[in-house]
């Protein structure tokens, strides 16, 4: 890896409002360059993460980076243009695909290294939206989340293998970090959630969104007829109210009602996986990484997913977690009584190897190291040439 003093890079994004995986990787991005002597500069249209950003020493700049219509895409070329003129930047890293326009062509004008990192497989459908997304491809080094998402940009776009870059999410292990969840933070969500002592907590992480798969589980829950379990959808409806109502109908008409349970969005995940025995992950869409799975392996749980996408690469089969049929809530429910009824003598040795598997494979620090040895890669080959 190259000396980053004195070398700035920018990354740019849509917005820093939700708190997702593109966000939380620029914060982790931001503040692994700043601990390697460069400067960051992160460019969107702002949002409640922008503190995150100054807080690990990163700079804010403010554009409608958001907006999909052309011609704020086009006058944010200029924008982006003189921000790398004026703040000496050397790569620009984009993110998200209406951004990745403005900066690809403010990159073309100043002759600036782009790089890409491909977050999703994104919906083809047609030509013009192929087109649209290309965009992602075009990076000198296009990082991929997953193998599946490698594959997926050499089949659709072909790209070759020699730009792109796998670099997997990482886990922050310092905070999803079993040793560092007190009784109290676990002890405030079971009063929260009225949890009962004693009774196996299922839950299944993730935005109140149908393809995430909360029907397949609500209704693998119905086929095993116990009431002696309590299940718990964690994550916000953003505006879907039919589809919560659609949800909590499907509660009622399976006699679920003291059973499954939809509780909003939760802002203390560690405590969360703690309190829980079984963490389900039912995307009936393949998941382009998933980082809820290496979440619940970081705090030692076990997790059933889908077969697909990147739960094939973070789940070893029955060694970290089990995979079953996307939408088949006949398997998952065979998943879920495996779990439940497996002899207690095994859960140590489980949760070691669960926890040993993130740590190696998944970890924070492993995706920062290796997200700057691209910087190090794009900047050498300028260098060289």
């Amino acid at each position: 890896m190259i000396n980053f003093k004195g070398v700035t890079i920018l990354q740019i994004l849509p917005s820093l409002s939700d708190g997702g995986g593109v966000e939380r990787g620029t914060v982790e991005i931001t503040e692994a360059l700043v601990e390697n002597n460069a400067r960051s500069l992160v460019v969107s249209n702002g949002g409640s993460g922008e503190h995150k950003i100054k807080r690990v020493g990163g700079e804010h700049f403010c554009l409608p980076a958001h907006s999909k219509n052309p011609l704020s895409i086009y006058a944010n070329i200029k924008r982006i243009e003189t921000i790398i003129n004026n703040e000496n930047v050397q790569i620009i890293h984009a993110r998200s695909r209406a951004p990745a326009w403005s900066a690809y062509y403010a990159s073309k004008r100043t002759n600036i290294p782009f790089v890409t990192t491909f977050h999703g497989t994104y919906a083809i459908g047609t030509e013009l939206k192929r087109r649209y997304n290309s965009v992602m491809s075009k990076g000198e080094r296009v990082i991929a989340i997953s193998q599946f998402i490698a594959s997926h940009l050499h089949q659709i776009y072909g790209v070759s293998n020699e730009r792109i870059r796998i670099i997997p999410r990482g886990v922050d292990t310092t905070k999803f970090n079993i040793a560092n969840v007190t009784a109290e933070r676990i002890g405030n969500l079971y009063s929260k959630w009225r949890l009962e002592d004693g009774c196996p907590v299922i839950m299944l992480p993730g935005r109140l969104t149908r393809w995430k798969g909360q029907i397949t589980l609500i209704e693998a829950v119905a086929k095993l007829n116990l009431r002696n379990i309590c299940c718990l959808l964690v994550g916000g409806d953003q505006g879907r109210l039919g589809y919560r109502k659609e949800l909590e109908g499907l509660i009622t008409r399976y006699d679920l009602g003291g059973i499954v349970r939809i509780v909003d969005h939760c802002d203390d995940m560690p405590a969360a996986y703690m309190l829980s025995d079984i963490i389900v992950s039912a995307s009936t869409d393949p998941e382009a990484f998933g980082r809820v799975m290496i979440e619940a392996q970081a705090m030692g749980k076990p997790v059933i997913a889908s077969d697909h996408g990147g739960a094939r690469e973070t789940i070893l089969e029955g060694k970290t977690g089990w995979l079953f049929p996307a939408g088949n809530s006949d398997a998952l429910a065979e998943k879920l009584n495996l779990v439940l009824n497996r002899p207690e003598s095994l859960s140590h040795s489980f949760r070691e190897r669960a926890m040993a598997h993130m740590k190696n494979n998944f970890s924070k620090t492993s995706m920062c190291d290796k997200t700057l040895n691209v910087y190090s890669e794009v900047l050498a080959d300028r260098i060289s040439d």
